[in-house]
């Protein structure tokens, strides 16, 4: 089934300029619907030329029919077109049994849909999920790109631990499959959204094949931005510091949890200062049954903004914060809440495992604790709470740091390289 922007049995396809790039992305949420918005912005901004073929679910054009208006908006030419999937083929994609049956279902999608489309060549938005056809060798109808997002077998060099069993065997896989996929006759181009990972990757294979993808953040000009009124629409006390958590907040990798405990532990007169802000969470129940021991603090204010919260609005919500959260439990890969507070100028609790932990001490974006550790992030919630920011971060390494992961860097690095 085609989406309401195209019809894949027009003969006109065939006419287009012979450049026709498919971006396979079936899911709606993560990153999905941030990175196609500036690939099609980039698309229009610059009239590439070709077409550009978004292979989505028909979810995807109603939640986030904001990215869908930017064709219909800024595409005169006619060359960004959506094409959604058959509801039963992204049902059985999410209801695979298994992460390989998922896997192979993906293959068959872009497969089907690059031949459908007469792609000279395509991108898989989330590449991770999509690798073991290609390793077993199995061929696509095009050349293929993809977007890399959590390797790890280079974390040995950065983390102060010693990996388990398991973990090394997910290094080996890892490498064995990298290099597998470096060698696919018909693979073009590695975008790898982790910078440490570059070299380590590159060793496996071809060099020119492996890119980092600066993972994207629009630095928005926040002028007019009135945090006073934000926070009087919220209801947050005037002498109360904010302290952020944005996202699917009830995934347990988040850590909220966490986070609850070791807010139980402050003193009241710590308590006393804080406002813990939570936006964005679709799943309020999951969260509210979490946030309930703390619920019950009298001297605590806790304010939640639940739902979709849309892109425009997103880099006020951590203007208007003090320390942004980012508790994750052992997160593997690059995180974009750390590049909307560094994009904000603001501090970020975080943990410190991982490239997300690495990046926190190059960069100084503010505090990396041991975040499976309630008793660590009390501590880093008591520095914050007593200490000036200026202490706890480095705001011009942390201005750098959202420069090198503009959306236009993001943009032009894909383009040029497909």
């Amino acid at each position: 089934m085609i989406g309401n922007s195209l019809n894949v049995e027009d003969e006109s396809i065939s006419k287009k300029t012979a450049n026709r790039i498919m971006v396979f992305s079936p899911w709606c949420y993560g990153h999905h619907p941030t990175y196609l918005r500036h690939l099609i912005s980039y698309w229009c901004q610059w009239q590439l030329s070709g077409t550009l073929n978004i292979v989505v679910s028909g979810q995807f054009l109603e939640e986030h029919a904001d990215v869908v208006e930017l064709q219909k908006k800024y595409d005169d030419r006619q060359s960004v077109q959506f094409v959604t999937i058959a509801p039963q083929e992204q049902a059985d994609l999410e209801n695979a049994t298994s992460s390989w049956g998922r896997t192979f279902e993906q293959y068959e999608l872009i497969s089907k849909y690059a031949s459908l489309l007469k792609a000279t060549q395509g991108l898989i938005i989330y590449f991770d999920s999509c690798q073991l056809p290609l390793v077993l060798g199995l061929k696509l109808p095009c050349p293929f790109s993809g977007i890399y997002y959590r390797p790890t077998f280079h974390y040995s060099f950065f983390v102060d631990s010693i990996p388990t069993w398991k973990e090394r065997i997910q290094h080996l896989r890892e490498q064995i499959f990298l290099w597998r996929i470096l060698h696919h006759p018909q693979f073009k181009t590695l975008f790898c959204l982790d910078p440490l990972a570059i070299e380590a990757i590159a060793r496996l294979g071809d060099r020119d094949r492996v890119m980092h993808l600066p993972d994207p953040i629009k630095l928005e000009d926040s002028s007019e931005f009135s945090a006073d009124t934000l926070r009087a629409n919220l209801g947050i006390a005037p002498n109360r510091q904010i302290f952020l958590s944005f996202g699917r907040l009830s995934e347990g990798r988040k850590g909220i949890p966490q986070l609850v405990e070791a807010i139980s532990h402050l003193s009241p007169e710590l308590q006393q200062k804080l406002c813990l802000l939570f936006v964005g969470e679709p799943n309020q129940k999951q969260l509210e049954d979490w946030l309930t021991p703390i619920r019950q603090l009298d001297s605590l204010q806790i304010v939640a903004r639940y739902g979709y919260v849309p892109e425009l609005e997103v880099n006020s919500y951590f203007q208007l914060a003090d320390v942004v959260l980012a508790p994750y439990q052992r997160h593997v890969g690059m995180s974009g809440i750390l590049l909307q507070a560094a994009a904000a100028n603001k501090p970020v609790l975080s943990s410190d495992y991982g490239l997300m932990g690495e990046l926190i001490r190059r960069y100084e974006l503010g505090l990396a604790v041991n975040s499976t550790i309630p008793n660590e992030i009390t501590k880093g919630l008591t520095r914050f709470l007593l200490e000036l920011p200026e202490n706890l971060c480095d705001r011009a390494k942390m201005k750098a740091f959202a420069e090198e992961n503009s959306a236009e860097k993001f943009a032009s690095i894909i383009f040029q390289n497909l």
